[in-house]
């Protein structure tokens, strides 16, 4: 085709590439510009892994590298929930107070660029406070050094104040505090859980160290072995074995009723949740030294089905995949010399070595945890092999139900594509082709995938994993997730359980729930699963419109629209397929209202599964009674 002259160029709207589309972004400008680079998605607050929550790790990261370089053995964390202000102390050494303005707002700017100073620090790049600086609509920063301070001010990334080097009388260490930028962050929240969460992570990564948040006090006395007692589901199968030596530590053990092995894995005190090299030599090195004692030839799949492990391993200099830090790529315990050599241990070799001393040694030793082990194992294998024959038969049942063209609308953008782009990745699952519709067409198909449910799922409380299997429905479920091997290949980063608001969505809610709990619980202990927030009400009148999620805000409304004797109308809807695709745009777009699915310490999934899905009980039958609510579903005309 003829190249088009200029002019025609401007007559179709097509950009010039010139020296003005060249375009030079200060520090804090290409931050805000793309804050993804930095800090993974922007987010609300509802989802673990939101900008929010990285903007308080990396302050509190840097508090952390004080403490294991030797300085400060508490870290105060406050954060207010009216006023969205985060506020972090730590008692280190302070910020040099000649270069502070510089360590938060100049990127290639700070210490950690000297290994000396910080031999196996979280924060290598210099960029976590100028993030945090540059996404704020308020950041200060004070450092306290041997009886003098210094404090600055910063708006969007851009110094406000600053108090130069004046006298102080506060103990040594660096005071952060910060307002997310709503201009970016949009309504957001923080959600207590998250925050506490990662405050805990701390504790069991640092014994020795004392957290307060929001005034309690966060302690370990066993470090990762806390962790998993803690977070545990159900009974373990044999005591927690917990090994630590030099830079590495791990505690593990079997339990039942999970499709796979599950991690919370850390380097240099970072939760690694996507895993990485020190994770997969774990597993490796796990699953040899498993097969050599019992001198058994079976699949490693067959050692780690239903293994829960917390490790963690320091590493100098470490390289992860992105600046959120969640996957790691080191393969030495330290960088590569000049020259491109590398002399340190390799690090499957090294966790390697230890596991062949320290688990031998214990399998040895502890006859009952070795022989319930190999209960497992075999119990393992023979569920695999009964699985595989039914999963055969299952593949030539369900071709007839092509994934693609009946069951799942697919995004563009997959789990498996770059860092920033797949934490964005959803799939809606939706009951009906009405809702499952009005979702289609007004989803963003880069990033946003609808799966449809026929009718309702099988309740799953009772049934085997083969039951699940030869169930069609939930069969291709699994298999739109990609969790069939566990989590670690999940397909979207965010699962939406999306019902109508009325018995039958909740119902459907519930059996959903009960899938995901019963099969896949590390889907919901790792934050992935919500609830899809749906407008009850429209109140509108000839200018204004207004969508209600509550009677509360249904009230608001009414009072709003309805002033100087308005005329005004309430629709109550009453399921998904009502709402028409245009508006709900604004139901599944920026401003999506999602209720994340966690699980609570004293959360016995058992328990709580066999009161609500299981055999109908009197005590169940009085609770529905007790909290029966009737509410109206008309379109009335208010005057």
């Amino acid at each position: 085709m003829a190249e088009l002259d200029e002019q025609e160029q401007i007559r179709q709207g097509i950009e010039q590439y010139g020296d003005d589309a060249i375009v030079h972004l200060e520090d804090m400008e290409h931050i805000r510009r793309r804050p993804g680079m930095y800090i993974g998605k922007l987010g609300d607050g509802s989802s673990h892994d939101d900008g929010i929550y990285v903007l308080i790790k990396e302050v509190i990261d840097n508090a952390i590298d004080e403490f294991t370089s030797g300085f400060g053995k508490k870290i105060s964390v406050n954060v207010n929930f009216v006023e969205k202000k985060v506020s972090i102390r730590d008692f280190g050494r302070g910020i040099p107070l000649g270069k502070l303005v510089e360590a938060v707002s100049k990127l290639n700017t700070g210490g950690k660029y000297d290994s000396k100073v910080f031999q196996k620090s979280v924060g290598l790049n210099g960029v976590g406070t100028k993030a945090v600086n540059a996404l704020s609509s308020y950041f200060k920063v004070q450092s306290t050094r041997e009886g003098q301070t210094r404090i600055a001010e910063f708006c969007e990334g851009k110094l406000t104040s600053d108090s130069g080097i004046i006298a102080g009388s506060d103990d040594n260490g660096t005071l952060v505090e910060f307002v997310p930028d709503g201009k970016l962050f949009g309504n957001y929240h923080f959600v207590n859980e998250y925050v506490e969460q990662r405050i805990w992570n701390y504790a069991y990564l640092n014994r020795g160290l004392t957290l307060y948040y929001n005034d309690k006090r966060y302690y370990s006395k066993n470090g990762l072995l806390d962790l998993l007692d803690r977070n545990i589901d159900g009974e373990p199968l044999y005591p927690i074995i917990h090994i630590k030596e030099d830079d590495f530590e791990a505690a593990f053990t079997h339990i039942n009723g999970q499709s796979s092995d599950y991690y919370y894995s850390f380097v240099n005190g970072q939760h690694t949740t996507e895993g990485g090299t020190h994770q997969s030599a774990f597993r490796e090195a796990y699953a040899r030294v498993v097969k050599d004692f019992f001198k058994k030839d079976c699949e490693a799949a067959d050692t780690r089905q239903g293994l829960v492990c917390a490790m963690c391993v320091r590493i100098q200099e470490p390289v992860f995949e992105a600046q959120t830090k969640t996957k790691l790529g080191s393969t030495h315990l330290a960088p590569n010399n000049a020259d491109g050599t590398n002399d340190s241990p390799v690090l499957k070799t090294y966790v390697l070595d230890i596991l062949k001393r320290h688990l031998d040694d214990y399998l040895h030793m502890n006859a009952a945890t070795a022989e319930a082990l190999l209960a497992k194992i075999n119990r393992n294998e023979r569920e695999r092999k009964e699985i595989a024959g039914i999963k055969k038969l299952v593949r030539e049942s369900t071709k007839k139900a092509s994934l693609n063209n009946e069951k799942l609308r697919d995004c563009h953008v997959h789990y498996n594509t770059n860092h920033a782009r797949r934490l964005e990745t959803s799939v809606f699952i939706t009951e009906g082709n009405s809702a499952s519709g009005s979702i289609t067409k007004s989803r963003d198909a880069q990033t946003q995938a609808v799966f449809s449910l026929r009718g309702k799922p099988m309740n799953t409380y009772a049934s085997d994993l083969a039951a699940m299997y030869k169930n069609t429905e939930l069969n291709l479920l699994h298999s739109a997730l990609d969790i069939d091997d566990g989590i670690e290949n999940l397909r979207y980063n965010n699962v939406i359980i999306a019902t109508d608001a009325d018995v039958d969505g909740m119902h459907i809610r519930l059996l959903l729930l009960t899938f995901f709990l019963r099969y896949y619980p590390e889907l919901i202990r790792t934050g992935h699963v919500y609830i899809l927030q749906t407008p009850l009400f429209r109140v509108r009148n000839k200018q204004k419109t207004r969508y209600c999620y509550s009677d509360e805000e249904r009230v608001e409304a009414l009072k709003e629209l309805g002033k100087n004797n308005a005329k005004t109308e309430i629709t109550r809807f009453k399921g998904l397929g009502e709402i028409s695709p245009d508006e709900f745009k604004d139901f599944i777009g920026r401003d999506m209202r999602l209720d994340p699915v966690l699980l609570h310490k004293d959360f016995d999934i058992k328990q709580t599964l066999g009161f609500y899905m299981g055999e109908n009980t009197k005590e169940r039958r009085q609770f529905i009674m007790k909290n029966l609510r009737v509410e109206d579903d008309e379109t009335v005309m208010v005057p």
